[in-house]
């Protein structure tokens, strides 16, 4: 019996040490399992992130082109406004140039027309007209007319 109980010992304790050494071993498989399922969620998670930030950088995108559109119609529009005052108010302007012109001509007309006149003496009529040979400047309303003749030599 004793050689049998000899024998039994170490095989117990191969025994041991086989089956710790397959549970370590299952130990080490477990963690490297984990540690990979970790990282494969960690890699699911980050594509989970990053696809949600992707739509929300797209979305951002999409609003500050539509808002840089709108302003850019403002900016246009407001333009547009600014270019139609501008032709307005030089239209304006010509035309009243055109009109102080017109009127500064008709009253020089008036002033030639009131010149070229029939002066009338008590006894006789004398017809005073302007020529080529002579210059005149005419000054005064209607009522009172200044004549300044020069007659130049021909």
């Amino acid at each position: 019996m004793g050689s049998k109980c000899c024998k039994s010992e170490p095989d117990n304790d191969a025994l041991e040490k086989e089956r710790a050494k397959k549970l370590l071993l299952e130990k080490q498989r477990q963690r490297a399992r984990e540690k990979a399922a970790g990282k494969i969620q960690a890699w699911w998670r980050g594509n989970l992130v990053r696809r949600t930030l992707l739509a929300a950088a797209l979305r951002a995108w999409m609003i500050q082109s539509w808002w840089r559109t709108v302003l850019w119609r403002q900016v246009y529009k407001r333009r547009q406004i600014s270019l139609k005052i501008y032709v307005i108010q030089e239209q304006a302007a010509v035309k009243l140039q055109s009109w102080i012109r017109m009127w500064q001509c008709h009253q020089r007309y008036c002033q030639v027309c009131n010149a070229v006149c029939i002066l009338r003496a008590p006894k006789s009529c004398f017809t005073f007209q302007t020529s080529d040979v002579s210059q005149a400047q005419y000054e005064g309303t209607f009522n009172q007319l200044e004549f300044h003749i020069e007659i130049l030599s021909v």
